[in-house]
């Protein structure tokens, strides 16, 4: 096999790397729906292929997760909603109270001064703000709603995330199947061990994940609710939701809190309970949650994480954030492999470093 035969295979495959890329990058506008339905339907599809033990068809077990998980999230809507309402009308109508003590009290200790401030007048303007909500995000959603092209596109989204999900789901199996029969006879089997192995891994991870961001939020929720903080569901979900990237959940709960615990009750004492609900979580995430639920299958370092975060939003906006990880979860077991490989190959035990045109061997044999 002469040279250009021999870089003729990573030319192709760097090609076609090169134009699923350019592909992805033209097609981003309209890839949102049938990602998150592929992203759903690979969470669903173990659930519905264990219901088809219990003899049920692969149709009728996709609906009843469909109506399973449609319930859940109606039930989930209707009872957060008011709560999240109630909670944060409370933290708007303490505001005027937090700026005269931030006027009377902390500032001028920091040598600041401030105009008078009129807190009965600043009360009944955000009363009446406040009870207007609703009219100003009639007057807010209004130009949208005008605009044909954006409500068409947002309701086409909204339709076909549940239809693409469904027929993908109700397929998946087949699909599957079809792509395993296309593969070349000869790296079949070890596509099909590679292919395991990230399934395997990817579904751990994915799993455990959301797991943990569920009971990271529950605990948040639960120890702000425990310290008298009037928007504990809202701070707490927040910060659970977003523990996924390394570090971020603890920021933006401790800020976010201590902020409304600032509002609520003019003190800096409370601010300490903010802070242990914060580092309980946290013990607790590093100690029991993640190596319980999650485990060390994936191994990402957690600068690996962030970057993996930041350059999937860099690349294809909030889908590539919602992509980055399950994807960087997928590369690190083919990384392994080829680090593997690697490390067994003749190039790496025997180079020689002569014949590359690299001069002598840097390890300094002959």
């Amino acid at each position: 096999m002469n040279l250009s035969q021999a870089w003729m295979k990573p030319a192709v495959l760097l090609l076609a790397l090169v134009a699923t890329y350019w592909g992805l990058q033209l097609l981003a506008p309209i890839l949102m729906p049938f990602v998150f339905g592929a992203a759903l339907a690979y969470l669903g599809d173990p659930i519905v292929d264990r219901l088809e033990t219990w003899k049920l068809s692969r149709t009728a077990g996709v609906c009843l997760v469909f109506a399973l998980f449609g319930g859940v999230g109606l039930a989930m809507t209707l009872i957060f909603l008011p709560l999240l309402y109630e909670q944060i009308s409370d933290l708007v109508q303490q505001t005027p109270a937090f700026l005269l003590w931030l006027q009377q009290e902390v500032l001028p200790r920091l040598g600041v001064e401030m105009p008078p401030l009129d807190v009965d007048s600043l009360r009944k303007m955000i009363a009446a703000h406040w009870q207007q909500a609703g009219n100003i995000l009639a007057q807010w959603v209004g130009p949208l709603t005008r605009s044909g092209g954006a409500m068409l596109g947002l309701a086409v989204n909204l339709f076909l995330v549940p239809v693409v999900t469904f027929y993908l789901l109700r397929d998946w199996d087949l699909l599957i199947a079809e792509i395993r029969r296309l593969l070349p006879r000869q790296i079949e089997p070890k596509i099909n061990r590679l292919a395991a192995e990230v399934d395997e891994v990817l579904g751990a991870f994915i799993t455990g994940q959301l797991l943990v961001m569920l009971s990271l939020g529950s605990l948040y929720a639960l120890g702000l609710w425990l310290v008298g903080l009037n928007l504990a569901l809202l701070i707490g979900l927040a910060a659970g939701i977003v523990s996924f990237i390394p570090y971020l959940g603890p920021i933006v709960g401790i800020v976010s809190a201590g902020i409304a615990m600032l509002i609520q009750t003019q003190e800096l004492l409370p601010l300490l309970a903010v802070g242990a609900v914060f580092g309980v979580g946290q013990v607790l995430e590093s100690v029991w949650l993640t190596p319980w639920l999650v485990g060390d299958k994936v191994g990402l370092h957690p600068v690996a994480v962030i970057f993996a975060v930041m350059a999937g939003g860099q690349l294809f906006g909030f889908v590539g954030v919602m992509l980055g990880l399950p994807v960087a979860a997928a590369l690190a077991v083919l990384l392994r492999h080829l680090r593997d490989q690697w490390l067994g190959s003749s190039w790496y035990a025997e180079a020689d470093f002569e014949d590359l045109g690299l001069g002598d061997d840097p390890s300094g044999q002959e």
